[in-house]
């Protein structure tokens, strides 16, 4: 396996939880030359959280990927359905084939690995797919999402926001810390952000603040929001994590401080174990050594 294939398989699975890509274990697929893997195409069902059971449930399809000895030089190809998925429409196996094989298509650049990039145009795809059907008559429609209430007003704490902090995760010269609170509003939410960056100048001066947070509102509503900070999708990925672990009434700020040198999807990975790291410390969940797991020497472009 190659250093650029290796640290993709961290960082997909980082991402979208464990079990995400994993290789082939079909006897005729093993051989180091096929370099055959199962990628379990990510949608909003929760992927697990333990370890001793790592395979996520999806709804979406399994494909069969091989990936050439000289990728990302060359394209991964797109074998085949290896599942339809749990609870899979009829035919949604064969559209989710094809979409990925145009979502490869789209981003693949010769010398660029392009996993991450090939499975969010995946989800790009499908979503447009799904919006040019129009749905079915229900007679009992969704209520609309609610609209902010007066508390999403951005508030400036008079004190020191609780923050828990995470252990640093350097690499190549790039450092990531993360640091989260609780929150029972939007607004508090945005004033710690606000009296983090007005008092704190080193973390002013990062290359990104990125920050997700999730409350749950009066009367069943639920606020959930994010901002990349210029760092493309990591956002997202900040609060997918938070969805994952079904955290709420919580916000967290991950700031990097770029090394020089380009991480590539790897800068994924690193963003969620730092997140993850402070959520342990914080006592949110029970799990250790995420942090330090995620140092290692090495790396590739951005």
């Amino acid at each position: 396996m190659s250093e650029e294939l290796a640290d993709e398989l961290e960082a997909i699975n980082s991402i979208y939880g464990p079990g995400t890509l994993v290789p082939s274990t079909d006897e005729d697929e093993t051989s180091p030359e096929n370099a055959i893997y199962i990628l379990t195409l990510p949608d909003e069902a929760p992927a697990a959280d333990d370890d001793d059971n790592p395979k996520p449930t999806s709804t979406n399809a399994s494909l069969r990927l091989q990936f050439p000895p000289s990728y990302p030089s060359a394209p991964p190809a797109v074998l085949g359905t290896h599942s339809a998925g749990e609870h899979g429409k009829r035919g949604a196996a064969a559209r989710d084939l094809s979409l990925f094989r145009a979502a490869v298509g789209a981003v693949y650049e010769p010398g660029q690995v392009c996993l991450f990039d090939a499975v969010e145009k995946f989800k790009d795809l499908l979503d447009e797919q799904k919006l040019s059907v129009p749905p079915p008559e229900d007679n009992h429609p969704s209520p609309s999402p609610p609209s902010p209430s007066e508390d999403t007003e951005e508030t400036q704490p008079s004190e020191e926001p609780p923050w828990v902090l995470s252990d640093p995760v350097v690499e190549l010269k790039s450092t990531f810390i993360a640091r989260c609170a609780a929150v029972s509003s939007p607004g508090q939410a945005a004033g710690y952000v606000r009296h983090l960056l007005s008092t704190d100048r080193r973390v002013r001066g990062a290359t990104h603040n990125i920050t997700a947070w999730r409350v749950r509102g009066p009367n069943g509503t639920a606020f959930q929001d994010c901002d990349d900070d210029g760092e493309t999708a990591a956002g997202g990925r900040l609060l997918h994590l938070m969805q994952l672990m079904d955290l709420w009434d919580t916000m967290v700020v991950v700031t990097r401080w770029y090394g020089g040198q380009k991480l590539g999807p790897r800068r994924f990975a690193l963003i969620n174990a730092a997140a993850r790291d402070a959520f342990v410390k914080a006592g949110l969940v029970h799990e250790a050594g995420t942090a330090a797991a995620a140092r290692k020497k090495g790396g590739h472009g951005r």
